[in-house]
Formats: C-alpha cells, structure tokens, sequence
C-alpha cells in the first residue's frame, strides 16, 4: 500500500478534471488548479502541532476557473497560542493562484459537532457532511492539501509536508500481544504447578 501511495505523490500533477471519481483511488494523487479562492466562509481546524508548537490548519474553499464545484485547499499551518484562534485576515494570498498538492479524504462522519452550536468556522476536523451543509455551494468530497512550490507568498501558512509513510503500529501490536500470551501461559502453568504442590504436601501430611 505505502508503494502504490508514494508512486502516486511522485506522478506528474494532473487536473481537477482528470482525478479519478473515486476517492479512495484519487487519494494522494497530486493536482494542479487555478482559480479564485473564497475567503468568506474559510474553515479552521483547530489543535494541529507544529515541532512541538500549537497551531491551526487553514481550509479555504477554492473555485477552480473552469469547473462549477467548489474545492476545499488545505493551505497550511500557523501558529495559534490556544491552538483555536487566528486571525486569518493576516493570512490571506492573492485571490486568483494555482495550487499544486496532493488529494486528502474527507470522512463524512454525521456526527454533531459541540463548536458548531456557536456557529463558527473553527472545527476539530473536516467533515464532509459538515461541510456540505455549512458552505453555501457544492463542494467536492476530497480536498487538496497544498505544497510549498519555490519562495513562500506573502500571507500563506507554513505549507504540510507529503505524509508520512510508515509500516504501522502492526509489529509493536504483535509483540504486545505475544507477551500477552506468554504471560498467560505461565500464569496458568504456575498455577497449576501450585495446585499440584499443595495436593502432594495435603498427601503427605495425612500419611503422617
């Protein structure tokens, strides 16, 4: 998996248009757009570190020139000291850009969220289903996590580095469920050398 992932961040960018439809197989997929972004109804999400700093993620919807759907540009991190608040006037790009990144998922997950009771933009993940009823037009179910290309613009966040890809927690699991096991076992086998001690010494004693 991590090799058919990583062959696709290493293929040319393609068009929005030229994305497969299904997500799963458009996942990292690298995409170049241009087009207007909407500052208006921008998304914050909150609680993101940086090397070991609090921060926010910046998701800025994204009208692509020559399409109709709208989508969502994950356009970096900044810094936050409560990790939830910014003023994202100070963060603001040229409207008219082309972006180059690679596909993210987005889950749809229906599920309430506590932040949106006070109708506000700042949320502690995306949310398709979310999304789709907070913003004001269609919006594609994936989004695009742009990558630093050449010197960094006024006003754009730190860009996000291509995701890491590693084997998992598989190995740590195994060996903790190996120790598991080979604890139980000597458990139970201790438990019965006990029981079988304590029957020999009950013998013995009432043959005295």
């Amino acid at each position: 998996m991590n090799t058919e992932l990583a062959s696709r961040l290493t293929d040319p960018p393609v068009s929005l248009a030229q994305l497969p439809p299904d997500t799963a197989v458009a996942k990292y997929r690298r995409a170049t757009i241009t087009g207007t972004f909407d500052y208006d109804h921008e998304i914050v999400i909150t609680g993101r570190s940086r090397q070991g700093a609090p921060g926010v993620w910046i998701i800025t919807p994204f009208r692509p020139d020559q399409d109709t759907s709208v989508v969502l540009v994950n356009r970096g991190w900044v810094y936050s000291p409560d990790a939830s608040t910014v003023n994202l006037a100070n963060w603001r790009e040229p409207e008219h850009a082309t972006v180059e990144g690679y596909v993210a998922t987005m889950p749809a997950r229906a599920q309430n969220d506590a932040q949106a009771q006070h109708n506000t933009m700042a949320w502690r993940e995306l949310d398709y289903t979310r999304v789709s009823r907070e913003l004001p037009y269609a919006v594609r179910p994936f989004y695009i996590v742009e990558l630093a290309q050449g010197t960094r613009p006024d006003g754009a966040p730190t860009r996000l580095e291509y995701p890491a890809m590693d084997e998992g927690p598989h190995k740590s699991y195994a060996i903790q469920w190996f120790s598991f096991a080979a604890i139980a076992l000597y458990g139970v086998g201790y438990l019965l050398w006990t029981e079988r001690k304590g029957r020999v010494a009950t013998v013995v004693a009432s043959r005295e």
